[in-house]
């Protein structure tokens, strides 16, 4: 057995109960008066008080009990320490939503060992559902095991997608991929958090899922329950961050070849 697997079921357990003590963060502040809400990028990219606290709680936990552990996290970026372990952190994904009061939003935590994901681990507070994988031994919805969806058909499949923050100011903005896809399902959804729309590939509730632009803490838990459920991902572009599909193999394989591989003009 790999040293570092020696090590995965208490990091498992740390990740699983700091994401639900960030949770309980996020359900303090949701729907109140007290968000603080600052721009970052633009208007659309947003930061308010419950993801610095959330944030500060991970951080200061992480540190605490494995302080040569590297981080990287959303809003304080890069910490470096030993190589090995790096833990990935969004501390609120679906700001948007929970800037207005939708309950679409969640913590996500995943741990990598030498660049590879090996622990995921993203919570969803408002409905109180926690997905977990660490590799190779499958993924988890509260416990119970989750598998993707098996359609083999895009006429019946439910895909959801999402927007990059620079949308006004690119047309390279995935309508283009919208345009195509959208004739070609049974339905088309835009959650606003990229890691639940990939667990929900991974339990089946959706059929697929692509989007441009996301960052290492928008996917590395999310991708590794995916992986773990059964399904496929690829990353189809490589000049806008992570631009990522996502799918049960079938789904994947068909959505693939209609997303653009270079920039919409």
């Amino acid at each position: 057995m790999p040293e570092h697997s020696l090590h995965l079921d208490e990091i498992l357990l740390d990740a699983i109960s700091w994401a639900r003590q960030a949770g309980a963060v996020h359900m303090r502040y949701f729907r109140g008066n007290e968000l603080d809400i600052t721009a970052k990028l633009n208007d659309a990219d947003i930061v308010t008080a419950a993801d610095k606290a959330a944030e500060r709680l991970i951080i200061d936990s992480i540190n605490a009990k494995y302080p040569d552990h590297s981080i990287l996290s959303e809003e304080s970026g890069e910490t470096i320490h030993a190589p090995g372990f790096r833990w990935v952190i969004d501390p609120l994904d679906g700001t948007t939503n929970f800037s207005q009061g939708l309950p679409i939003f969640s913590v996500s935590i995943g741990v990598e060992y030498e660049g590879r994901p090996v622990v995921g681990v993203v919570y969803d507070a408002y409905l109180d559902e926690l997905f977990h994988a660490v590799e190779g031994r499958g993924a988890f919805l509260n416990g119970n095991p989750v598998h993707c969806a098996e359609k083999t058909c895009l006429d019946h499949a439910v895909i959801s997608t999402g927007f990059p923050v620079d949308k006004g100011d690119t047309p390279d903005n995935n309508l283009d991929n919208v345009s195509r896809i959208m004739p070609r399902v049974r339905g088309l959804r835009r959650l606003g958090s990229a890691a639940m729309d990939l667990c929900y590939v991974a339990a089946g509730f959706l059929d697929g899922y692509w989007e441009l632009n996301l960052h290492r803490w928008d996917v590395s838990a999310a991708m590794l329950i995916v992986n773990e459920a059964g399904g496929k991902y690829t990353e189809f572009r490589h000049d806008r961050n992570i631009s990522l599909v996502a799918g049960s193999p079938a789904i994947h394989d068909l959505l693939l070849p209609l997303l653009s591989t270079s920039p919409a003009r």
